[in-house]
């Protein structure tokens, strides 16, 4: 048998019961449609799936939440290798025809609502794991949430555009904004990387699975995360230009007070924020902060 029927049959329900295996006849028997509006692509190949959920390391011990579950490819694999998931949807289409898709797993919970403002705390809490398809189009805030808010996961594997996960892992060693914020609270590298034929609707971009490990804690202590996370903000906001420059921009201070921190710093000023590695930026913000006490 292959092995998209047999992973669909250990569900409870072979999937020619519910219009085929592929997510078009999936969605035509439930009389939906990929929404664009949701950034709905579903994964057509069962093996990604597969690595996805492998690639989280789960335990019949943990508890798993899932944003975006959709179809339920990536959550048939999560009911069997994990005590409890949490699958937040927000179609409501979807959302209710979820677990009768999977069979009813007694493991299984469903939430219909909106993973970027749903009470995360009412849900699940630590230690937990986040392994998730996310929408494209609010990933970054869906991560920023699930790294800098309570309750932290001890790990997010998550489906993302391929350009997003470069630039969160790093494009051919420069550091970007993204990179630089998410490193402040986890490491992160790209598990393997997606061709857009692998989902449906086929989207115009590439995508990647990244992993991300938290860290316990973050690179400066928690009261100070977000004024740091700021502090690079502004940095990044001329990422090419002569770090005095960008800084001065992102901060709205003049050239030379810049100057003066990055001397204190005693980072070249000639170099590029794209150049910079995260200790760098926290020596950088040490000195802003210092600079910011004396003006006071």
């Amino acid at each position: 048998m292959p092995e998209d029927e047999r992973v669909a049959m250990q569900g409870g329900q072979d999937p020619r019961a519910r219009g085929g295996a592929t997510p078009a006849r999936a969605l035509d028997a439930l009389g939906l449609r990929a929404q664009r509006r949701l950034s709905q692509s579903f994964l057509t190949n069962p093996a990604i799936a597969a690595a996805i959920a492998e690639s989280a390391e789960l335990t019949l011990n943990d508890t798993v939440l899932e944003i975006g579950p959709g179809l339920g490819v990536l959550t048939q694999h999560l009911v069997r290798m994990a005590r409890r998931v949490v699958a937040v949807e927000l179609d409501a289409g979807l959302a209710a025809a979820l677990s009768a898709q999977l069979g009813d797993p007694p493991n299984l919970e469903i939430v219909r609502a909106d993973g970027l403002t749903v009470d995360l705390a009412a849900l699940v809490s630590p230690p937990f794991a986040v392994v998730a398809n996310l929408p494209y189009h609010v990933a970054n805030p869906i991560l920023f949430r699930l790294l800098f808010h309570e309750p932290r996961p001890t790990r997010i594997v998550a489906m993302l555009q391929e350009e997003v996960a470069q630039r969160i892992t790093g494009l051919n060693g420069r550091t970007t904004f993204l990179g630089a914020a998410i490193a402040t609270a986890a490491d992160a590298r790209i598990v393997r990387r997606v061709a857009p034929g692998s989902f449906h609707p086929v989207p115009k971009v590439h995508s990647a699975v990244v992993r991300l490990d938290l860290h316990a804690e973050p690179v400066v202590p928690w009261p100070e995360v977000p004024g740091f996370i700021e502090f690079l903000r502004a940095g990044f906001t001329q990422p090419r230009k002569q770090l005095r420059n960008s800084l001065a921009a992102g901060l709205g201070v003049p050239p030379i007070e810049v100057a003066a921190i990055i001397a204190f710093a005693e980072v070249d000023p000639s170099h590029r924020g794209e150049q910079l590695a995260l200790p760098v930026w926290v020596r950088l913000y040490r000195a802003w902060q210092a600079h910011a006490g004396i003006a006071a």
